[in-house]
């Protein structure tokens, strides 16, 4: 029997845990009217899930507006991992809000007795794993799990507790990531390196190397559920010319997803590129180009002959009006050329950590260092919604740099490069936290 919240977290580890939360269960918390995970899509980003789809289901006669995610959930106890196969998460955009069903049905070793029941005081703790699971353990009011947690101030992302990996650790993910960055400001100039698979620092030569040495500092290694991170935290380096202004070289690029309609989807990027692209500008033979900015607030672009726009998206309100909704490039007589549809974007920014680190960083060679900066900007609690909601007033743009060179021949070379972007200035429009912290 789990006695302690110490031999819970022990737990948790064992079956894989990287990241650790806690909810306080409402009366309304349970099997019938489902677990609230939050009044927006913040959730979202902390609860890894499946691919999003609608749900068409009609309930009373009526088809109610909303989108479901499976979740690869288990329930843990000292017998073991027992998959609970119908768990999911279900959207509703109208409210907005996220809410977890399904967690019951089809495991029998699911602590039913807890999850069934209005009860006050009982506590939902969920494990997450680098593969993408989700770990769940269930006590009631009086079990010694939920007493140790009500009699501690946990750090809060959204609607969860954030609890530590390890019983006793004085310091919260945040501290621990701000130490690290302290000490490697420290440092001051590193060789560029590289993390290798095996867990060793290899140089590394190439200009992008801001990143990797970053990450190689702070014993980072990719996982299969998201990009790579420190306790939690998603870290981002960006180059500035000096630790003074800290003004950035270059806008943050926040995903690069292909177009999921329109021309470029359905009669291929050659033909896309045909219509809308355009001679290479600088001069270089036999090359054509797709680039510009693109944002709801601009008109046809010169060169190319297409808008942005989105639909089925209320900037007044914050809300998604239409699930099935896209960002779509359009001409003059409102041919799609390409669309990215809602809820393939949000696969895209699921990915994205509830909370990001941006950290500065000079650059100089020879041989290629880099030194990382004293004030740090660190922002919590990313939102689908936020990310339209800037996206329709301008500061989120999609700026593409599709090419296509020997473009004349029988075997074009075709370079893909669709990127959506922010400036550094406007990244806090994308999360409902942020500040900056001087190491």
């Amino acid at each position: 029997m789990v006695a302690s919240l110490a031999q819970l977290l022990d737990l948790m580890r064992h079956h894989g845990a990287t990241r650790i939360y806690a909810k306080n269960l409402a009366p309304n918390d349970n099997s019938k009217n489902q677990v609230y995970l939050g009044g927006d899509f913040s959730a979202l980003n902390i609860i890894p899930h499946g691919e999003i789809y609608s749900d068409d289901t009609a309930i009373a006669g009526a088809v109610r507006d909303r989108a479901k995610a499976r979740v690869s959930f288990f329930w843990v106890d000292e017998g073991g991992k027992h998959r609970a196969p119908d768990a999911g998460l279900i959207l509703y955009p109208k409210y907005p809000e996220v809410r977890m069903s399904g967690f019951l049905k089809g495991c029998r070793e699911a602590p039913s007795h807890i999850m069934r029941v209005r009860n006050e005081g009982r506590l939902l703790v969920l494990g997450i794993t680098a593969e993408g699971d989700v770990l769940g353990y269930a006590a009631d009011a009086a079990h010694p799990v939920a007493v140790e947690v009500r009699a501690y101030q946990w750090p809060m992302i959204g609607v969860f507790l954030e609890l530590p990996l390890h019983a006793g650790q004085a310091d919260s993910p945040k501290d621990r990531l701000l130490n690290e960055l302290r000490r490697i400001w420290r440092l001051n100039w590193i060789a560029s390196q590289k993390l290798a698979a095996d867990g060793t620092k290899q140089p590394y030569s190439a200009r992008n190397g801001g990143g990797y040495t970053l990450e190689a500092e702070l014993g980072i290694t990719p996982n299969g559920y998201a990009e790579p991170d420190f306790m939690g935290w998603e870290v981002k380096q960006y180059g500035v010319r000096d630790f003074v202004r800290f003004a950035p070289k270059s806008p943050v690029t926040l995903m690069t997803p292909e177009p999921t309609g329109g021309i470029y989807r359905d009669k291929g990027v050659a033909e896309f590129m045909r219509r809308f692209g355009y001679e290479d500008q600088s001069g270089k033979e036999d090359r054509i180009n797709f680039g510009g900015r693109y944002d709801c607030l601009r008109g046809l672009h010169g060169l190319t002959g297409v808008r942005m726009t989105m639909t089925g998206f209320d900037a007044q309100t914050g809300k998604i009006t239409n699930l099935d909704g896209a960002l779509s490039l359009i001409d003059a007589n409102d041919t799609v050329a390409a669309s990215w549809s809602f809820k393939g974007m949000m696969a895209h920014w699921n990915r994205k950590h509830a909370q990001a680190a941006y950290v500065p960083s000079l650059f100089r060679t020879p041989p290629p260092e880099y030194s990382y900066g004293p004030s740090v900007l660190l922002c919590e609690q990313t939102d689908f919604l936020l990310f339209l909601k800037a996206f329709a007033a301008g500061s989120v743009y999609y700026d593409p740099a599709i090419k296509v060179e020997n473009a004349s021949s029988a075997k074009p070379n075709i370079k893909r490069r669709s990127q959506f972007r922010v400036a550094h200035g406007d990244l806090p429009k994308l999360y409902h936290l942020h500040e900056f912290v001087r190491l």
